[in-house]
């Protein structure tokens, strides 16, 4: 089996010689269990001592930074990234170059992107295209998940031979894009019974394709064409029904799965559930900073080039308190990751949806943004503390996808991934100022209190007063091992859930810095929606006929009303012996029935 070949590195001179060691002093250092006041040096891109500075003698020609009143924190990792990809007969306009420098400038240094095979194709030949694409250009490190958008024994042998050769752990599985890269309920047990032999992580899209497909038909013959007809055509309990659905599938051939992009409530709260379910064992979640930073209302805007600059899968929900929802299940662990799903397109290329909501290229930026929308939304706001805000960033992706402690830490040993981090000072997000390759930003005009200032990427200066300096193909293709400790050493039950923190210590909690909050505060419904049959039946469409103007296409976001039946799902805090305790529950109506979950 052939391999792809190293790329020619074209690092610039200033990056050759003039920073081979680093010595930051003064920041407080914050990882995932802690914070505390250190020194931190670095040679040769790994990090060599970090502690107090009465116990280290730093050898002169050494690159000096001072990092009063900062925090020195892990570089970013982004789980969830789409460039240079094909979709809807358009390319992602962020390629490896563009994605990687605008993640650099954000303080993300470490991607993990998605070789997407077509159907039929090898899943190999897939993944040597990425390389191919991707090596010469990255400018941070990077690691690979592989689609399996088809199921046959060639993809079953195909997955093992990326495990055991070319540094694979992790397959994502589609439950949407009938006809494209859906996967029937059969093939994804067959897939999900490989994973689990290979020792590797199972990773899903989740929503019901099958609904969506006759939902979309439906609109488009009733005269619904514009980007509004995107999220109607798959409601939030589309996409709950499809967590529900994959966490079963998986549980019963004792499969970890992960939840890529939970973007409604609903979803968080069957995640959730799922979780207290399996005591915490095997089902893992990620949301987007979309999802956190904005919403679905922008997608009924009467410019079609403001929403369909919007249209990603799953939608932006158009209930304005699912951000701080979305927010709170990452506090409490409900949710573990932040992703950007970054998957870039132009105007001319979100015309091409122009007259059929189908067939708008899916995607929005983030990776830029992603971790300050997160310290906006969760720190800055009360709700995360420093150390949830790194677990979430940066340190559980590290775990699950068995980059860790390599990255996502900051110790000796580690790669030098660094982001001094000012919290004291702000930044104004604009397409006009990012470093993306895309002529729009979702999150145009948040002003975000906490800057990356200063970003190492393997101990290179990176990012400095506002300037970004990388070299186009200085990452590296990080392998990702089988059989992550943070994963399977739970489900082979050599450590108890609670007690896996990928280092072999316990944990110290989630989010204790924020544990004075009240999180009685939120309380929030799902509410009803209307089928798409009913909708339509009673809005402004005659089917068949002309339709009247209102947003877009003329109609307009439908709210529903409240479902008595429904569960009130909450995110509390309990008090036990040991003091305040973050958990999460479901308070049912009265005279209702427990679900049985908690």
């Amino acid at each position: 089996m052939s391999h792809s070949p190293k790329p020619v590195k074209k690092v610039p001179l200033h990056l050759q010689s003039a920073q081979n060691r680093v010595y930051i002093k003064n920041g407080q250092v914050v990882n995932d269990d802690g914070m505390f006041k250190a020194d931190v040096y670095i040679e040769d891109g790994i990090i060599k001592f970090v502690g107090p500075a009465s116990e280290i003698n730093i050898p002169g020609g050494v690159r000096v930074i001072d990092a009063t009143g900062r925090l020195i924190i892990p570089g970013g990792i982004d789980p969830h990234t789409h460039f240079q990809f094909e979709f809807g007969g358009a390319v992602s306009v962020d390629d490896f170059y563009h994605g990687t420098r605008a993640a650099v400038a954000g303080g993300t240094t470490t991607i993990i992107d998605f070789v997407m095979p077509n159907k039929g194709e090898s899943l190999i030949d897939a993944y040597h295209k990425w390389r191919s694409w991707a090596d010469p250009k990255v400018c941070c490190d990077y690691a690979l998940h592989v689609g399996v958008t088809w199921w046959s024994k060639l993809v079953s042998d195909e997955m093992k031979i990326l495990c055991q050769e070319l540094g694979i752990n992790s397959y994502k599985m589609f439950m949407a894009y009938k006809g494209l890269y859906q996967l029937n309920d059969s093939d994804m047990l067959d897939s999900l019974e490989r994973i689990r032999e290979l020792g590797a992580l199972a990773q899903v899209h989740a929503e019901n394709g099958d609904i969506i497909a006759k939902n979309a038909g439906k609109l488009l013959n009733a005269g619904v064409t514009g980007p509004e007809g995107h999220e109607m055509s798959r409601q939030e309990e589309v996409e709950a029904e499809a967590v529900h659905r994959a966490c079963i599938l998986a549980h019963q051939v004792d499969c970890p799965l992960y939840v890529v992009h939970v973007m409604g409530k609903s979803a968080g709260i069957e995640l959730a559930r799922a979780r207290r379910r399996y005591n915490n064992r095997g089902i893992y979640g990620e949301t987007l900073a979309a999802a956190l930073g904005t919403d679905g209302t922008h997608c009924h805007n009467n410019c079609f080039h403001h929403a369909a600059a919007h249209i990603l899968s799953p939608p932006l929900r158009s209930d304005p308190t699912t951000p701080e929802f979305m927010m709170r299940l990452l506090a409490n662990d409900g949710l573990q990751t932040t992703g950007s799903d970054n998957c870039t397109f132009n105007k001319e290329h979100k015309e091409l949806g122009k007259g059929n909501f189908t067939k708008i290229p899916n995607g929005v930026n983030g990776v830029e943004d992603r971790m300050s929308v997160v310290w906006e939304k969760g720190v800055h706001a009360g709700i995360l503390d420093p150390c949830r805000f790194v677990a979430v960033t940066s340190t559980n992706a590290a775990k699950l996808f068995n980059l860790y402690p390599q990255k996502g830490r900051i110790a000796a040993g580690s790669d030098a991934d660094i982001v001094v981090w000012n919290p004291n000072i702000t930044r104004t997000i604009s397409k006009d100022t990012h470093h993306h390759n895309c002529d729009f930003n979702i999150f145009e005009g948040m002003v975000c209190h906490g800057v990356p200032e200063i970003v190492l990427v393997r101990g290179r200066v990176c990012v400095e007063d506002g300037n970004v300096r990388v070299a186009e193909g200085f990452g590296r293709f990080l392998s990702t091992p089988v059989r992550t400790p943070y994963i399977y050493d739970v489900l082979e039950g050599k450590v108890p859930a609670e007690q896996s923190n990928g280092d072999g210590k316990a944990a110290d909690g989630v989010n204790g810095g924020v544990k004075s909050l009240n999180f009685d505060a939120l309380q929030k419904e799902v509410t009803y929606q209307k089928p798409i049959s009913h909708t339509l039946l009673s809005s402004a469409y005659d089917v068949g006929s002309q339709a009247k103007p209102q947003s877009p296409t003329g109609l307009k976001h439908v709210d529903g009303a409240r479902n008595m039946q429904e569960s009130t799902f909450s995110i509390s805090q309990e008090l036990d012996k040991n003091g305040p305790r973050p958990s999460v529950k479901v308070h049912n109506p009265p005279g209702g029935k427990s679900s049985g979950f908690w």
